[in-house]
């Protein structure tokens, strides 16, 4: 049976098929866009607190602790305080592109989340509705095309700054999200295939029975790996690297509309989470072992299943920023196109066989020995492909010799440099030379600090 007529004959009586979507009073329909909204609002002020607190236990020191019950509501204090902030515009700035530019990013990272599923089908008013604000046959590229857009706001805010670094900043974003949203995209190939569907809320009744995170786990990977490039977080977040490019595209921005572009980045942060949890692992479902239980697969107490499978996602955000370092840019687009991007095609390549082997060959036997033809065709293939020699170490003569400054080349130091003594260190040997007497004398140099510290 298909996801779809599954969905028909409502899966359990716990979930609404597609076309019901559009079909409430609008009173529900704005009730339900509301809770949407304050959901992720709250979310947001959540991961704000939940990553200071994470990181500075990480790094054993003490986090936020003053504002609110153990500092819970620092992050709200930091939203007023943005808000209330003197507002900045540079001279050179192009201002209606200034202006529009955090709103382009802040509105699509709300709209992203229209089509996420987090909960069946509930009663309200006595109205049987899903825990969806809504639904499409192309739920997924609907969320991809929103993420697209978020981009816009990045690459227009650098330009619109009339600054270097804002510049190379939107630059660095644009390239970053064409590269890293190829490999998402083709991570979740697989998932179609499995589920036949791009619906949010059929790919997760079609894990009613197993997740997708055992059947497809290179997906998982893939994914989870293009997120944190999506999103611009570390150690991927090379538009805003602070060491090179001073805050990236968001150097020149103050008060509300710098609020506008860090809220976008949580929420996106918290769309793709929610997004991996549909996609991966059942969405709003409770893990196989509770899923025996039917008071914790119906109601309203899915949404905490699906809360804490996204906090889950969010933690693991934060420990990637508080343990990596960042890639530096060349390895981070080498790291996308050579190594995310065959692997997804690979993997779509072995998928798409096995689906179509399971489908189509009904004795196992069989099954086995295409499974293990095709495997030893690959070895085969790769034990004949020839071997790259070895790479010869330059030697003297070779032409790679450093140039002088004056014929071309780069200025490097001297690979003799003797580094001088500090005047603190000839202070100390001056002290201890003259002894209780007073000396004029000169101490003489020594050849390095650390020996002038050990006299």
């Amino acid at each position: 049976m298909t996801p779809l007529a599954v969905l028909a004959v409502g899966n359990g009586d716990t979930q609404l098929p597609v076309t019901s979507f559009g079909n409430e009073p609008f009173w529900l329909t704005i009730a339900k866009a509301l809770f949407v909204f304050v959901l992720l609002v709250l979310l947001t002020l959540f991961s704000i607190v939940f990553e200071r607190k994470i990181v500075s236990y990480m790094q054993q020191r003490i986090g936020p602790n003053r504002v609110g019950p153990r500092g819970y509501l620092q992050s709200l204090a930091d939203g007023l305080k943005l808000a209330l902030k003197e507002e900045i515009i540079p001279q050179l700035a192009d201002k209606p592109v200034y202006v529009l530019a955090p709103l382009l990013s802040a509105v699509p990272a709300f709209l992203a989340f229209s089509v996420i599923p987090f909960g069946p089908k509930v009663s309200i008013a006595g109205h049987q509705t899903a825990l969806q604000l809504t639904d499409l046959p192309v739920g997924v590229l609907f969320v991809f095309a929103c993420s697209s857009l978020g981009v816009f706001g990045i690459v227009l805010a650098g330009w619109s700054s009339g600054s270097t670094y804002p510049l190379l900043g939107g630059l660095r974003s644009a390239a970053q999200v064409i590269s890293y949203e190829i490999a998402m995209g083709l991570s979740l190939v697989a998932v179609f295939l499995y589920s036949g569907s791009l619906s949010t809320s059929e790919i997760v009744a079609a894990q009613s029975s197993r997740w997708f995170i055992v059947t497809l786990p290179v997906s998982f990977v893939i994914y989870v790996i293009s997120m944190v490039g999506e999103t611009n977080r570390a150690p991927f977040d090379l538009p805003e690297a602070e060491s090179e490019l001073v805050g990236g595209f968001h150097t020149e921005y103050t008060s509300l509309k710098f609020a506008m572009f860090f809220l976008a980045e949580y929420i996106n942060m918290i769309t793709v989470s929610a997004l991996a949890v549909t996609l991966f692992l059942g969405g709003w479902r409770p893990p196989p072992f509770f899923a025996r239980i039917d008071w914790m697969s119906e109601g309203w107490f899915p949404l905490i299943w699906f809360l804490l499978k996204v906090v889950a996602f969010i933690f693991v955000f934060v420990w990637l920023r508080g343990t990596l370092p960042r890639m530096r840019y060349d390895q981070f687009m080498k790291f996308g196109w050579k190594g995310l991007v065959p692997i997804s095609l690979v993997w779509i390549l072995l998928v798409a066989a096995i689906r179509t082997a399971t489908l189509e060959v009904s004795d196992r036997r069989t099954l086995l020995l295409f499974v293990g033809g095709a495997f030893l065709l690959v070895m085969v293939v790769f034990y004949l492909l020839p071997q790259k020699p070895p790479e010869e170490s330059p030697s003297e003569g070779s032409g790679l010799e450093l140039l002088p400054v004056s014929e071309g080349g780069f200025p490097t130091p001297p690979l003799d440099l003797v580094v001088p003594p500090t005047p603190r260190s000839l202070t100390t040997v001056g002290a201890v030379t003259a002894g209780p007497a007073t000396s004029t004398t000169l101490p003489t140099p020594l050849a390095t600090p650390d020996e002038a510290d050990r006299g």
